[in-house]
């Protein structure tokens, strides 16, 4: 704990050991607590906006800048249930068996049957899950194929925080790739299939119409 004064606090310590009582005077005035140093007291008083280009006046720190549209371009790749914001490119299952043994299996396991913890299972159709009893029996096993319920939000996913390491990196034809290879592990579609945007919007998950939307508009029964 020692090591881990503030430098705040060693000032305070330092201001007591220089005051009367270290010399034994015991009085109320001078056992109480010294005088805030004015190295505090100034910090206490700082004002970002009298710094020279500083945020302005009511403000307190001048951090980053403001992003560019080509910034927010970059990072505005999310793609919604319907897939309208589905980009350019294909890929087919074949390609994506080979990106998926060599980017994603040493954490999902060969086959996406499971890898390293925490990783789930990626693929099956265990029949002690069909007809959707997960909350019946929360130990079931939920995979893409029998649980994800839209095939859009997987090349979504895939895009934005895979591989764990270089999230990102996957160009738009191999992330179809990789949802192509997935989706057919788990029955969805024929291992013959190249997925592009109309191919990918067109999918339909077996288990799609046992979601509901979230119509909640908030208040008390919300939590």
């Amino acid at each position: 704990m020692r090591r881990h004064l503030s430098s705040a606090a060693l000032v305070l310590l330092a201001a007591g050991c220089n005051s009367p009582a270290a010399d034994g005077d015991q009085s109320p005035a001078a056992s109480a607590a010294p005088a805030v140093p004015a190295a505090l007291a100034t910090f206490e008083r700082y004002d970002a906006a009298a710094v020279p280009g500083g945020p302005g006046p009511g403000k307190r720190y001048a951090l980053g800048t403001a992003a560019s549209t080509s910034v927010i371009a970059r990072w505005n790749t999310d793609v919604g249930a319907q897939g309208t914001e589905l980009p350019p490119g294909k890929g087919s299952v074949g390609e994506g068996s080979a990106l998926y043994t060599s980017l994603c299996a040493s954490c999902h396991g060969v086959g996406g049957v499971g890898g390293i913890a925490p990783n789930p299972p990626l693929v099956g159709r265990d029949s002690s899950a069909e007809g959707f009893r997960f909350a019946r029996d929360p130990q079931l096993t939920k995979t893409i194929g029998n649980y994800w319920p839209y095939a859009t939000t997987l090349f979504d996913y895939i895009k934005r925080a895979m591989p764990l390491a270089t999230p990102g990196s996957l160009t738009d034809s191999q992330v179809y790739a990789l949802t192509a290879y997935l989706l057919a592990a788990n029955q969805v579609i024929a291992d013959t299939t190249t997925l592009d945007a109309d191919a990918l919007r067109a999918v339909r998950m077996p288990y799609r119409d046992r979601f509901v939307r979230d119509d909640r508009t908030g208040g008390p029964g919300v939590r």
